[in-house]
């Protein structure tokens, strides 16, 4: 039975004004140092005098970290409280920004960027803070704006990137993580209260979590290196082989132990499998089409006749308009889950990202071409993240609100590297013989490029309709139901 909302207290108003902008900072740091480094990937391989194939590791060792703990902070933080965890995954990040302005080694860079890969706990543990601490009428905006922060930390990370680099040498960008960082461990610190919901019960699962590793690691390896070893080469075949038995390994053992780190009745239910899978295909999206249109915008337009011979921070500023898309999708997504439910925003986000692909495809000559698509895209990006943790939160009791948006947190990851290693491979399967040594990627493989993206945006714009409804399950700590995060009301049965 629904209950009229109530008046929101000067408390309840404190509470919300005081954690949740320490959440969204936090949120931010960790999204601006996992995108910042890839504009300048191939400028730190000669600053560190290693082969091109070799400095994805920068990027494959961040999102391999991020992948194998963002499920573990969440779950520990279900267990034992989700303050602790969320100033540790922080603390990772920070103790990663120091090592690597403090070091000239690949090496250690590498290293850097795996404790930096920590701050991917950020999230689901943001969603369950704020999902103890906010007053239920507050609630689906906050997660929104956190979700949404994502996007918007992916677009301004390329922006300052190049912003830096035009006054400073490439160190300074991960002096911004620093600070960044810094600044959330402190806001985290004072303004957010120990959490009142931990899972005391609940047990640690050591094979369960070696497996989850061993099978991510294996897996997101192969992605990210395929197109460096061939993707029919025994090393690429040997690991996407080794990530199946493992995954079914983990699967059995998740299955039979007493605290299993994933409840797996839990990932089988419609909203939270299909809200998944839909998390795949959006990460496949952003972070597949962001090194696309960077890559397209820097191409020297003499040489190949189509691109804008943008500098780092010209591609990034072309890219700034998906952040400010997402900063709008944040409160509209919000007032449509509130209104409609969360289907409508996350169809809305697979429909308006194919639509900017599509466009891309279409048309391409002009900068405000990039600059309206980006716009479009980031919008879209923003509506889908604000809607996929409230079909979650709305089929899961709040201790299991940790791993549950971690793992989705973990299939966005997978979904970005899938993504980018498959544009990579449309890019350089189609390239112009040039009478220089360098090659450019001709205009059709750009234009099979944005069409992938588009098909796989559609895709997921059209998950949402497997989805029939949403039933709020018990929760084991109150006995009483999960609140229905799709709505400002008490728990009822929702059609999503």
């Amino acid at each position: 039975m629904s209950e009229a909302p109530q008046p929101t207290t000067a408390a309840e108003k404190q509470s919300s004004a005081r954690v949740l902008p320490a959440l969204i900072l936090a949120m931010l740091s960790f999204s601006v140092v996992q995108t910042a480094v890839v504009p300048i990937l191939p400028s730190l391989a000669k600053e560190l005098s290693v082969s091109g194939s070799s400095i994805t590791w920068l990027m494959t060792a961040n999102l391999l970290s991020a992948a194998v703990l963002t499920p573990l902070l969440g779950r520990f933080g279900d267990l034992r409280g989700r303050k602790p965890m969320l100033l540790i995954s922080l603390g990772g990040l920070v103790a990663g920004s120091a090592l690597a302005v403090s070091t000239h080694s690949f090496t250690w860079l590498v290293v850097a960027r795996v404790l930096q890969g920590a701050g991917g706990g950020v999230l689901p543990l943001a969603i369950s803070i704020v999902r103890d601490e906010l007053p239920k009428q507050k609630v689906t905006g906050g997660v929104a704006a956190i979700s949404a922060s994502m996007g918007v930390g992916s677009g301004l990370g390329l922006v300052a990137t190049g912003l830096l680099l035009e006054h400073w040498s490439y160190k300074s960008i991960f002096w911004m993580g620093l600070v960044f960082g810094l600044i959330a461990v402190a806001l985290v610190a004072l303004r957010v209260p120990t959490d009142p919901v931990t899972d005391k019960d609940g047990g640690a699962d050591p094979l369960g979590a070696i497996a989850l590793a061993g099978w991510l690691s294996a897996l997101l390896v192969a992605v990210s290196q395929g197109n460096h070893w061939g993707w029919t080469s025994t090393k690429t075949l040997g690991l996407f082989a080794v990530a199946a038995v493992v995954a079914l390994i983990w699967g059995v053992i998740e299955v039979k132990v007493a605290h299993p780190l994933v409840d797996m009745k839990m990932m089988s239910r419609p909203a939270v499998a299909f809200t998944n899978l839909a998390g795949l295909l959006i990460g496949f999206g952003m972070y597949g089409s962001f090194m696309v249109i960077s890559n397209f915008a820097q191409t020297p337009e003499k040489l190949a006749h189509y691109g804008f011979t943008a500098t780092v921070l010209h591609a990034g500023v072309m890219l700034l308009p998906s952040a400010l898309g997402s900063m709008v999708a944040a409160p509209l997504g919000a007032l449509l889950i509130a209104r409609r439910g969360p289907r409508l925003p996350l169809v809305l986000g697979g429909v308006l990202g194919a639509v900017s692909m599509a466009y891309l495809a279409l048309r391409h000559s002009h900068e405000g071409d990039i600059y309206l698509s980006s716009a479009i895209f980031g919008l879209g990006i923003g509506l889908a993240f604000s809607a996929m943790p409230a079909y979650i939160n709305g089929a899961v009791p709040a201790e299991q609100s940790g791993i549950a948006n971690g793992m989705n947190a973990v299939l966005r990851t997978v979904g970005g590297a899938i993504g980018t290693a498959v544009m990579a491979a449309v890019l350089t399967g189609d390239t112009m013989k040039l009478p220089i040594p360098v090659s450019l990627p001709t205009l059709d493989a750009y234009r099979h490029a944005f069409w992938t993206a588009a098909v796989v945006c559609v895709v997921a714009g059209a998950v949402p309709f497997l989805i029939r409804s949403v039933k709020p399950v018990a929760s084991v700590t109150t006995g009483g139901p999960a609140a229905d995060l799709t709505s400002g009301r008490e728990p009822v049965k929702t059609d999503a």
